[in-house]
């Protein structure tokens, strides 16, 4: 799963500064819907990532049924947290 692909997929570029804030919230939207639909473990927690960066992810509980998955999750969130502060 490449990330400039899946931008094109749900945004229709992969230059999110280009976009208005409604085009950002309707892509986030319906990458929402396809993370729910997805059964891939690998690609629901590429979607999740991308939906994480854009402050559109669901709650880890709600997206992951299963602890590693969540851990792994709270380990991306820790990792971007400090690539931010650091």
């Amino acid at each position: 799963m490449d990330f400039n692909d899946q931008l094109r997929r749900f945004f229709g570029t992969d230059d999110l500064d280009t976009l208005t804030p409604a085009a950002l919230a309707g892509g986030a939207e319906h990458m929402r819907v396809e993370f729910g639909l997805e059964t891939d473990k690998g690609r629901r927690f590429a979607m999740w990532t991308i939906l994480y960066m854009l402050d559109a992810a669901p709650d880890l509980d709600v997206a992951f049924k299963d602890a590693a998955d969540r851990d792994a999750a709270r380990n991306f969130m820790d990792m971007m947290d400090k690539s931010v502060d650091g």
